[in-house]
């Protein structure tokens, strides 16, 4: 009597389902990367004791490992101090102190210097007031992932308008300093003054940072720009703006206009060029 073989055929998938599958897993991966490389948080501090401890403790709880960088600018109030405090406590917090108030521009190229020294693939401006939400951290990451994006820009107007404890004067300054930017660059940013940001290693390495002139908030626009007319990746993601609840807004007229003649400088410089090559 003849023996019975029986033959299993393996389900074969649709080739669609395979792909989509693929693709996921794909995306997750580079999700995944994103979370487990090298990242470093810097924060610009001039009289920020109050707020900086609390902040600190923000950081130290996400849910993926962070590193924090301190840029003081001999604080009078002793914020200088009190990150070393919190440095000496923890090995995730380093301090950079710099012996004058310099400006933001300068203390954030000295801690971009600082940390592509040390081998960081992800290297975060953050505010030292709490505008800026610790927890959108994680939702840069993912961003830069998904779109394998050079930098990342937290918006504060994408998609409607998110900010709170604005006077209305403040916000029309800020949506009108966008729009101002926009048309004479063409830079197509929802929010080009925006200070919340994420860079990836390789963008930051091709700016030099000795040249960046800007020094007030004209600076998140100048390295903007400089980045998006190379050719690089720029994405954003919605962000909830808070203004500080403890201390003083460090806007003062003279960045307004360090501002205003900074995006005709920036047009003129590219051969009034308004789009990358």
């Amino acid at each position: 009597m003849a023996g019975v073989v029986t033959v299993h055929f393996a389900e074969r998938k649709p080739k669609f389902l395979v792909v989509f599958s693929m693709g996921v897993a794909y995306l997750w991966s580079r999700a995944h990367a994103s979370m487990t490389e090298k990242t470093i948080v810097i924060v610009p501090t001039y009289n920020e004791r109050d707020n900086l401890p609390p902040l600190v403790g923000r950081l130290m709880a996400l849910p993926l490992a962070v590193d924090v960088l301190v840029v003081d600018d001999s604080s009078p109030d002793g914020t200088g101090q009190v990150a070393d405090e919190l440095a000496a406590s923890n090995p995730r917090v380093q301090v950079l102190h710099r012996k004058v108030k310099d400006g933001l521009g300068r203390a954030y190229c000295a801690g971009f210097a600082w940390a592509l020294e040390r081998d960081y693939e992800f290297i975060f401006e953050m505010d030292g007031d709490f505008s800026h939400n610790p927890d959108d951290i994680p939702s840069f990451l993912k961003a830069a992932a998904a779109e394998n994006a050079d930098l990342v820009v937290g918006s504060r107007y994408c998609n409607g308008i998110r900010v709170v404890n604005w006077p209305l004067k403040r916000l029309m300054l800020s949506m009108g300093a966008g729009r101002y930017v926009r048309v004479i660059t063409g830079m197509p940013l929802s929010d080009p003054t925006g200070g919340y940001k994420c860079f990836r290693r390789r963008a930051l390495k091709t700016i030099n940072l000795d040249a960046i002139r800007s020094n007030g908030y004209s600076f998140q626009v100048e390295l903007s720009h400089k980045l998006w007319m190379s050719g690089m990746k720029i994405a954003e993601v919605p962000i909830i703006f808070t203004d500080r609840f403890q201390g003083s807004s460090k806007m003062s007229r003279k960045i307004v206009w360090e501002a205003f003649w900074m995006v005709w400088r920036l047009w003129f410089q590219n051969g009034l060029r308004r789009s990358p090559r």
